[in-house]
């Protein structure tokens, strides 16, 4: 009974991207790791430096060195700009496409008349840009963290309106647009003042609402995430299902990827309940594909906030080192990145970065992989490993991984 279990730390990127001085030059610069590993030069992530952390990264930076057993390479992103919806799509081994961009305000008019012909109480807040506030607890407009104009936000106070209630604004929002993603969101607030203290204004073209400002992700934080033209049928759970193997999403893949068949432990964010999680079913009897996503990394770089950032990687580093130990012989254990979000680069959005790709089994032998051209052949892999149909996109690697036994033999 095998387990293949990938771990995303969200946005630990190793580097930019060569496009980035052409396709996104505020990003010129950006090392998620490297400039953490700088900033926190007596940092130490065992289980990650064991793994080819910096072997990845591709310098020694602090006190972390490379390492001589590891197996690793990097992946880039094959979706445009940096986007952890589309970044776990291309893993899933979706062939990313380029998506429509446009600001809320191109939109504003059509949103508004669907609500209020649906029985919305609905308002425009702003003097010049505006947004929708729809029942005096939901807000509509730019998403601010993401790549600007790529997705719109609806984002509530669940103390005072339901969430399928706001679920059912973001359908309808939904309806109305073409951009890669609709989120619906909301946390347990106070007030629904949080909510309208955190809007903001980017480039005098965007507006929306900071959603770590506001208050949401602190208590009771639900969400669903609407994607335009994702096709859940070439991706890997399933291409699984088909062969009789079960997925499990835990922490935000499992509100962003579709798993039908499988088990997604939604709705998560507290980085040791989702580790826990997946240590538990790491220890189940049936084989199965695991996939882990870890926010908070995301939300302290969003936040510029490098301790935050810092302290959430031992942490992971810490469960990392117990999932290995958990694992047996024939499994397998990819730990990656969906994009970056260098807290140290100037701005608060995510960063075009390639993304470390570190695989290990219990007596692996040493290996490099290459720069990899999509997050995709992590899907791919999983495939191969459980020998299934291959997803949509990717090329698998399964064939660079060998393992030793106690007698010195590969298999």
């Amino acid at each position: 009974m095998s387990k293949f279990v990938v771990v995303v730390i969200d946005s630990f990127g190793v580097g930019a991207m060569d496009d980035v001085p052409q396709v996104r030059p505020q990003d010129i610069g950006a090392n998620t790791c490297g400039h953490i590993l700088q900033h926190f030069p007596q940092l130490q992530l065992p289980a990650l430096e064991q793994l080819g952390l910096i072997n990845a990264l591709g310098f020694d930076v602090g006190v972390m060195k490379p390492s001589a057993q590891a197996v690793y390479g990097t992946a880039a992103l094959q979706h445009e700009g940096g986007d952890t919806f589309m970044g776990h799509q291309e893993i899933l081994g979706t062939h990313p496409k380029a998506p429509l961009r446009m600001p809320f305000s191109a939109v504003i008019d059509d949103v508004e008349q669907a609500l209020l012909a649906d029985g919305w109480q609905v308002e425009r807040i702003g003097k010049g840009l505006q947004y929708l506030w729809v029942n005096q607890a939901a807000a509509i407009g730019d998403n601010l963290e993401a790549d600007l104009g790529q997705v719109f936000n609806v984002s509530a106070n669940l103390a005072a309106i339901s969430f399928e209630e706001v679920r059912t604004i973001g359908e309808i929002v939904r309806r109305c647009v073409q951009v890669g993603r609709v989120i619906a969101f909301g946390g347990l607030l106070a007030s629904s003042q949080q909510i309208l203290d955190a809007a903001e204004e980017k480039q005098s073209q965007f507006i929306g609402i900071n959603a770590p400002r506001s208050g949401v992700y602190q208590n009771g934080f639900q969400v669903v995430h609407m994607g335009y033209g994702v096709d859940a049928s070439v991706q890997v759970p399933k291409k699984l299902h088909d062969v009789g193997i079960k997925t499990v999403l835990v922490g935000k893949v499992a509100d962003i990827a579709l798993n039908p068949h499988g088990v997604s432990y939604q709705n998560l964010v507290d980085s040791q309940q989702i580790m826990n999680i997946t240590l538990e079913e790491v220890s189940k009897a049936q084989s199965a594909f695991i996939c882990t996503n870890i926010q908070e990394t995301d939300l302290a770089g969003h936040a510029q906030d490098v301790e935050r950032y810092a302290e959430r990687l031992q942490l992971v580093d810490q469960n990392l080192a117990r999932l290995m130990q958990a694992m047996k012989h024939g499994d397998c254990l990819v730990v990656m990145a969906d994009h970056g979000n260098d807290p140290t680069i100037g701005h608060s959005k995510h960063t075009r970065e390639n993304v470390p790709l570190l695989v290990w089994q219990p007596g692996i032998v040493p290996a490099q992989l290459g720069a990899r051209d999509t997050l995709s052949d992590v899907g791919a892999t999983v495939c191969d490993y459980f020998n299934a149909a291959p997803p949509q996109n990717g090329t698998s690697f399964l064939s660079l991984l060998h393992t030793t036994d106690n007698r010195g033999n590969h298999d």
